[in-house]
C-alpha cells in the first residue's frame, strides 16, 4: 500500500513541476510579445514608460509619441496625463529645438529628475536612452 501510495506522489509531483515550468516558459513568451508588438512602428522621438503598468495606481500608456512638444502633468490638459498626487499640473514638456530635444522644468514642486538628478527648473538637453523621473513614473527618451 505504501509502495502505491508514494508512486502516485512521485507522479502527481513531477506533473506540478511540469505545469510551473510550462506556466513560466507562457509568463516569459507574453511578456516578449507584448513588448516586441508594442513598440511603436513610427520614425519619431517617443517616451516609453519603464514601470509596470499593473503597479501603477493609475491607467497609462505604454508609448508616447514626442511631435515638436509633449507636456506631461497632473492636468488633464496634458499630453501626458499622470494622476498622481505628487505630479504637478504642468509639471515638464519635452520640445524639439534646432534638431535637438530638450527637457524643461515647468516649475514643478517636487522636481523632475534626468537619469537621477533633479534639473531644477532648467533646460536640458536629452539624448536616446535617458531616464527621466516625474513622481512615481519613470520614462526612457527614445530618439530613433
Amino acid at each position: 500500500m505504501f509502495e502505491i501510495l508514494s508512486l502516485v506522489l512521485r507522479y502527481v509531483f513531477i506533473v506540478i513541476i511540469y505545469l510551473f515550468i510550462l506556466n513560466i516558459i507562457r509568463l516569459i513568451y507574453l511578456d516578449i510579445r507584448s513588448s516586441v508588438s508594442m513598440t511603436p512602428k513610427t520614425d519619431v522621438a517617443y517616451l516609453k514608460v519603464i514601470n509596470r503598468l499593473d503597479q501603477l495606481d493609475f491607467k497609462m500608456q505604454e508609448y508616447y509619441p514626442i511631435v515638436g512638444e509633449i507636456t506631461v502633468g497632473r492636468g488633464s490638459r496634458n499630453d501626458v496625463f499622470i494622476k498622481d498626487r505628487v505630479v504637478s499640473k504642468s509639471h515638464m514638456k519635452i520640445f524639439l529645438a534646432d534638431g535637438y530635444y530638450y527637457l524643461e522644468d515647468l516649475g514643478s514642486a517636487n522636481g523632475t529628475f534626468l537619469n537621477g538628478n533633479d534639473i531644477e527648473n532648467n533646460v536640458v538637453e536629452i539624448v536616446d536612452g535617458d531616464l527621466i523621473s516625474v513622481g512615481k513614473v519613470q520614462f526612457m527618451f527614445v530618439n530613433r
